[in-house]
């Protein structure tokens, strides 16, 4: 028998996402501290295959990243609507919206999440395979919103 925490989707971090204001300035602050380079994420518009409250709020999400070490932290300013993420920061302020995890199968990882009782919370596929899953993790014992993912082949 695995050791318990040993097995399953939420194995291998990947990634920590901040909710802020205003991604341009705190994308600033982190550099003048040292952090970065940031990236733009890629489009959000690549994903063909979306379940979450408001697609077009998802769309228009503005994604920075950088590499700091083996984790990635990612920052995200919501446009106004539907968004969880503008939800999040109204109810919440800024902070740490969901943490990621990568997987090799994103499908049969979120297949076995599901097996165990989490539902999902929000979902999206690229045409390649690649995509994400975010769980209702949250208010449900683990503090804040899980995700798991499969990155896109590189290029």
């Amino acid at each position: 028998m695995a050791e318990k925490g040993k097995s399953g989707a939420f194995h291998t971090l990947h990634h920590m996402c901040l909710v802020v204001r205003d991604v341009d300035k705190a994308m600033k602050f982190y550099e003048s501290i040292g952090i970065g380079p940031w990236h733009d994420y890629p489009p959000l518009d690549e994903f063909s295959e979306l379940k979450m409250p408001d697609e077009a709020a998802f769309k228009a999400l503005k994604f920075k990243w950088a590499q700091i070490g083996p984790i990635q932290l990612q920052m995200v300013t919501p446009p106004p609507g539907g968004s969880p993420q503008r939800k999040f920061l109204e109810e919440h302020g800024e902070g740490v919206f969901h943490v990621g995890f990568v997987v090799d199968d994103v499908d049969a990882a979120e297949a076995d999440v599901v097996k165990r009782g989490v539902e999902v919370f929000m979902r999206g596929r690229r045409k390649n395979g690649s995509g994400f899953t975010y769980f209702k993790t949250a208010d449900k014992g683990a503090g804040v919103t899980l995700s798991i993912r499969k990155s896109p082949p590189a290029k």
